[in-house]
């Protein structure tokens, strides 16, 4: 009976082990285009700069690690990784801007050893921020290029702004100073950001180079240039931007970071006009879509060979275009030094091989939009140029990137939605959240909401202007419902006795007021959904975590498997 017991208990053992091993499996599996090879068989190498794309770099060197890949990566900003490069301190750079440009007068000089530009991902230049209406948190802001380059430039200084009220017919918003955050080091996302203001509202952005000391035209800039007394604080690093807006003591901040950070801290981003005339939230397919009109360089002997002309893309005239989206690149060297071996381009070729291919898979998990098929088949040729590299014959219908089909089709932006007409400019206004708070909804007045019917609730459709809203419709937790456009449609706020009661707001607070029985105004029950957020950590289970998970799971299995499945082996053998 002992025996028949010890193996009753044997056997939920043996099912764990069996599961885990399954799972290993099943991860491996995911992986399955990554170089397989023995850990001795690559050297260590090291990279520098962009924080835009830090975060896609950080996950896929963690995924390769099980392939003796070792890439260690420090975020230090675009222009220290582009110095780091020349000056031979790392074996590649990451950066959103080439080589070559002027920038306040200095010309950003190449590095003496050739090299050559990969692009890494895509994405979009965000801005999260931290606002709230009557203690709530506002998750779905909306503002035009013009007015964002306002607020970023001093000329807008309130959140009660006229001009911020126009592009939020929805929201009361309060009468509270705007901290604008910007970048205190070097940063690809400043001059992205930056080449954005310079190039649709030139006028605006001088003055305020004028007022910083730059000479103008004022143009594309690294380093942000903060006027003394204008309020503005700056940050290293788009975890330092980041981190201080998601700060509970930081309401009424404002930044500019890469998307991937709003959704790690779990905080809104500002949905931004396009030339269509709709607030775009910079999701995969929105950059996707908006990317489609990028000018690439196509020359291979010229020094800004794949790198992109924006201005289509800022112009972009299709409803569902983001349009601050762009691309981030690394640098290698495309020869060999006294700091860089062919051992080292092995290691460096194998991992761009990973994440042009089976990486940009997790690219729309992680914040970033995954290259499309021109810049994979051209990233490609490049990674031939890395001394040492075991050249590879990829087949791009094979790629596994799910920005395009294996016609070369780009599946993204085939299949990415048009917008609410709730997002459209004008008198309504969707309450859906965010980013990092997509699932936390904003109330809207009752007059910003589009009335029910198919001519309100059609992707992309423009109502009539004889169209008008019913009134005494409020959104409130629980009462919001899906249309067509995806966008929420609230039900109707009623008496006791089945009346509409129209709703009012509270200029001091921002709280939605309803009218009793006896015309008193009261706080209304149904008040924003939204959920103050007090920490800058990532929230929620991470994808990184389940790599951790996985692994560990795989190191128990290879080391506690085999003498437990022996053990098994040898009860069945003694007949129990």
């Amino acid at each position: 009976m002992a025996r028949h017991a010890a193996t009753r208990r044997d056997h939920p053992r043996l099912r764990v082990l069996l599961a885990v091993a399954a799972v290993a499996v099943v991860a491996g599996g995911t992986l399955s285009s990554a170089p397989a090879a023995n850990a001795d068989t690559y050297v260590p190498i090291s990279g520098a700069g962009s924080t835009w794309s830090q975060n896609a770099i950080d996950q896929w060197r963690r995924n390769v690690n099980q392939y003796g890949l070792r890439i260690n990566y420090a975020g230090t900003g675009s222009s220290d990784g582009r110095n780091q490069f020349r000056n031979g301190t790392v074996d590649f750079g990451v950066s959103e801007i080439p080589y070559g440009l002027r920038d306040n007068n200095v010309v950003d000089a190449p590095p003496s050893r050739p090299y050559a530009y990969l692009p890494i991902v895509a994405g979009g230049t965000s801005f999260m921020y931290n606002l709230k209406v009557g203690g709530r948190q506002v998750t779905n802001l909306r503002l035009s290029g013009q007015t964002l380059s306002k607020i970023f430039t001093g000329v807008i200084t309130n959140w009660g702004d006229p001009a911020i009220k126009a592009d939020n017919p929805g929201l009361v918003l309060p009468a509270r100073k705007i901290v604008p955050v910007v970048r205190s080091d070097g940063s690809g996302t400043t001059a992205q950001f930056t080449a954005y203001m310079s190039r649709q509202y030139p006028d605006v952005w001088n003055a305020y180079c004028a007022r910083a000391g730059r000479s103008t035209p004022c143009g594309l800039t690294s380093f942000y240039p903060v006027v003394p007394g204008s309020g503005f604080t700056a940050q290293s690093g788009s975890l330092g931007v980041s981190g201080y807006v998601s700060q509970a003591a930081n309401e009424g901040t404002i930044n500019y970071v890469e998307y991937s950070y709003a959704l790690n801290a779990g905080f809104p981003v500002v949905k931004l006009l396009n030339q269509s005339g709709y607030y775009v939230e910079p999701t995969a397919q929105s950059v996707a879509v908006a990317l489609l009109s990028a000018q690439i360089d196509e020359t291979p002997a010229s020094p800004t060979y794949l790198q992109p002309n924006l201005a289509p893309v800022y112009n972009s005239t299709d409803p569902r275009a983001y349009p601050m989206s762009s691309y981030s690149y690394m640098i290698v060297p495309t020869a060999t030094t006294d700091t860089f071996s062919t051992d080292k381009g092995k290691t460096l070729g194998a991992f761009a091989y990973y994440f042009l291919c089976e990486g940009q898979q997790q690219a729309p998990v992680l914040g970033y939009s995954p290259l499309p098929i021109n810049l994979v088949q051209s990233g490609l040729n490049q990674v031939r140029k890395i001394p040492g590299v075991a050249a590879q014959s990829i087949d791009i219908k094979k790629c596994n990137n799910p920005t395009f089909s294996s016609d070369g089709t780009n599946t993204l932006a085939k299949t990415a939605p048009q917008p609410a007409v709730c997002d459209r400019q004008g008198p309504y206004q969707c309450s859906t959240g965010t980013a990092g708070a997509a699932n936390t909804p904003t109330t809207v007045l009752a007059a910003a909401i589009p009335p029910s019917g198919s001519n309100a609730t059609t992707p992309g459709r423009i109502l009539s202007p004889s169209t008008t809203p019913s009134p005494g419709v409020t959104h409130g937790p629980g009462s919001a419902t899906s249309n067509a456009g995806g966008a929420t449609s609230p039900t109707t706020t009623t008496t006791p006795g089945g009346a509409q009661t129209a709703a009012s707001v509270d200029p001091n607070t921002g709280l939605v007021l309803a009218t009793n029985s006896q015309g008193q105004a009261t706080v209304s029950s149904q008040q924003i959904a939204a959920q103050p957020v007090s920490f800058a950590a990532s929230t929620g289970w991470q994808t990184q975590y389940t790599l951790m998970l996985l692994a560990a799971g795989l190191l128990v299995g290879m080391i506690v498997g085999p003498p437990l499945v022996a053990h098994a082996l040898s009860n069945r053998g003694d007949g129990t």
